[in-house]
């Protein structure tokens, strides 16, 4: 039984007398063969030798699919990594400390946008994995100069009471 030559029925044949989804007498249209008689769904490509295609057989690369091509790609949509082919810094190191820390509403952001850097780079998102580097650089940095005013506003807090108690206290001479 062959797929390709549906000359009398089959699944691309009209039924007798038209009807809903009639196709135009040139002899072409939806799930028709093509007249001329080089191949159809199924059939084999005329090739003589060599490859000669057809399902399960692998190209003469050697690759097919499931496996990476030999430049060591795999970035997906059909891009190409930028010239230096290694993802941006995710600042991660510094956001994790930096939440510690320093401030933990900042640099949870921080935590976040440096997470997002690996999986934008990985689907070939890498204009936004820079950005979202750059974010991750950018909250992390404002976490550092939050937590930089808070201790110093901890440690003035902590040194004006410690003057004040040492002025209340009544020296004794002796």
């Amino acid at each position: 039984m062959s797929y390709g030559n549906q000359g009398d029925g089959g699944y691309g044949s009209q039924p007798p007398g038209g009807g809903y989804g009639q196709q135009p007498p040139s002899g072409g249209g939806y799930g028709q063969q093509p007249p001329s008689g080089g191949g159809g769904y199924g059939q084999q490509p005329p090739s003589g030798g060599g490859y000669g295609g057809g399902y399960g057989q692998q190209p003469p690369s050697g690759g097919g699919y499931g496996q990476q091509p030999p430049s060591g790609g795999g970035y997906g949509y059909g891009q190409q990594p930028p010239a230096g082919g290694n993802p941006p810094d995710n600042h991660l190191v510094a956001a994790i400390l930096t939440t510690l820390f320093c401030c933990l509403p900042l640099g949870i952001v921080s935590i976040v946008k440096s997470s997002q850097v690996n999986s934008k780079w990985q689907v070939g998102d890498f204009q936004g994995a820079a950005l979202a580097s750059e974010e991750a650089k950018t909250w992390w940095k404002r976490s550092l100069i939050a937590g930089i005013i808070w201790w110093v506003l901890v440690i003035l807090f902590y040194v004006v009471v410690f003057v004040l108690l040492a002025a209340s206290v009544p020296s004794s001479s002796y």
